[in-house]
C-alpha cells in the first residue's frame, strides 16, 4: 500500500511508526508548521516531522491546505506532491488542518481517520481529556472513512478500552496511540488485500463534542465535588494542569500552585465548612474540603507543585511550606447566609 501520512504530535508519530514497522510505503508526510517551544522557544519539529525525516521521508507543512484560503501556493504544492504520489490512501491522525473537498477525493481509497474516542461520543479536538473528566467508564480507538464533516464519517473499526481509576490522560494517551496503531495497520493490510471493510454510518444518538482544553479551565472550583475534581485533575494531566491558589508567598499573597495528584480523602467535611478549606494534613496529603450536596466529600492533594519548581510528593512539598490547618484554597469565599427579612 502506498500511504500518505498526515499528523503532528506524538499519538499520530506511534501510527506512522506502526505503518513504517508494517512495510507499507510512505512516500509523503503532512504535519504542522515548525513551533517555537521550550524555554528559549525555539522552533521545533513535530515527532510526526522528526520520524518522517528519520526515515527519508518528504515533509510538507502546509499551513492551510485551501486553495482559496490565506495560503494558496502553499495548499498549491502540497496538490501538486499528492498528485505526483498518487496514493492508495491518505491516513490522518491527529494533524490539525481541516481537509478540503479536494485532499478526500484525491486518494484511490480515500482518507482514513484515527480518533481517539467511541464515536460519536467526544467528536473534536480533546477526546481523550473529555472521557476521563465525564468520568466515562471505557473508551477506545475509531478508524473512520472521513468526510467533510467534524468526525462525522462512517466507522470502519472500533476498539475498546476500559478507563482505569488512576488513569490520566497522559497513561490513557499512550494506550490509546498503540491501540491506534495497531487498528490502522490491521485496516491498511485488510485494504492491501482487496477486502473492503464494512462501513458503519455513525448513530444519530449519543452525539458528544470534546472541545478543545483551554488553559483557562486549570483553575479548580472547590465548589463542585470530590469526584469531579480528581477527574479533572487527571484529566488535565499533563496540560494544562489543574491548579489553585494557596496564601503562600510574602504577606500570605496567594501562589498558583499546580495540582498533578490527588485522589478521594476518608477525611469527613464538618457541616459548616467552606470549601476549598484545608481539613487535615497527614501522611497521605493535605485534605481539603469540597463542594456538592451534604454529606459532602473531600479531595486529598498528593502531589503539587509551585511556579518554578517541581513536581513533588505533598511530603516533600510541604517542607518549604507554612500550610495550617483551616487555610482556605482558591481565593474562593462562599456568600454569608442571607439574613431573614425583618417583620414590617
Amino acid at each position: 500500500m502506498k500511504v500518505v501520512f498526515a499528523g503532528t504530535p506524538e499519538f499520530a508519530q506511534v501510527a506512522l511508526d506502526a505503518i513504517l514497522q508494517a512495510g507499507h510505503a510512505v512516500p509523503l508526510v503532512l504535519t504542522q508548521p515548525d513551533r517555537p517551544a521550550g524555554r528559549g522557544m525555539k522552533l521545533q519539529a513535530s515527532p510526526v516531522k522528526r520520524t518522517a525525516l528519520a526515515h527519508g521521508i518528504e515533509v510538507l507543512q502546509p499551513r492551510s491546505l485551501r486553495l482559496d484560503g490565506r495560503w494558496p501556493d502553499e495548499a498549491a504544492a502540497a496538490r501538486d506532491a499528492l498528485q505526483a504520489v498518487q496514493p492508495d490512501v491518505m491516513v490522518v491522525a491527529a494533524y490539525g488542518l481541516i481537509l478540503p473537498q479536494w485532499v478526500l477525493d484525491l486518494p484511490r481509497l480515500g482518507c482514513l481517520n484515527i480518533h481517539a474516542s467511541l464515536l460519536p461520543r467526544w467528536r473534536g479536538a480533546a477526546p481523550i481529556h473529555r472521557a476521563i473528566e465525564a468520568g466515562d467508564a471505557e473508551t477506545g480507538i475509531t478508524l473512520m472513512q472521513m468526510d467533510a464533516g467534524l468526525d462525522t464519517g462512517d466507522m470502519l473499526r472500533v476498539a475498546r478500552v476500559p478507563i482505569a481509576d488512576d488513569d490520566t490522560t497522559a497513561s490513557l494517551h499512550d494506550r490509546l496511540a498503540v491501540l491506534g496503531g495497531q487498528e490502522i495497520v490491521a485496516l491498511l493490510e485488510q485494504l492491501a488485500r482487496a477486502e473492503a471493510p464494512a462501513r458503519v454510518p455513525q448513530p444519530e444518538a449519543g452525539v458528544t463534542y470534546a472541545h478543545k482544553i483551554e488553559k483557562s479551565e486549570a483553575p479548580v472550583d472547590w465548589q463542585l465535588t470530590a469526584a469531579a475534581l480528581g477527574r479533572r485533575v487527571r484529566a488535565f494531566c499533563p496540560f494544562p494542569g489543574a491548579s489553585t491558589t494557596v496564601p503562600l508567598g510574602h504577606g500570605h499573597a496567594e501562589e498558583i500552585v499546580k495540582i498533578w495528584g490527588a485522589e478521594r480523602s476518608a477525611v469527613p467535611v464538618p457541616a459548616g465548612v467552606q470549601s476549598g478549606q484545608v481539613l487535615a494534613i497527614d501522611a497521605q496529603g493535605i485534605h481539603v474540603a469540597c463542594g456538592g450536596q451534604e454529606p459532602r466529600s473531600a479531595l486529598c492533594l498528593t502531589q503539587l507543585q509551585r511556579a518554578g519548581g517541581k513536581r513533588l510528593p505533598v511530603a516533600d512539598w510541604l517542607r518549604g511550606v507554612a500550610l495550617p490547618v483551616g487555610t482556605l484554597l482558591g481565593g474562593h469565599r462562599e456568600p454569608a447566609p442571607a439574613q431573614p427579612a425583618g417583620r414590617s
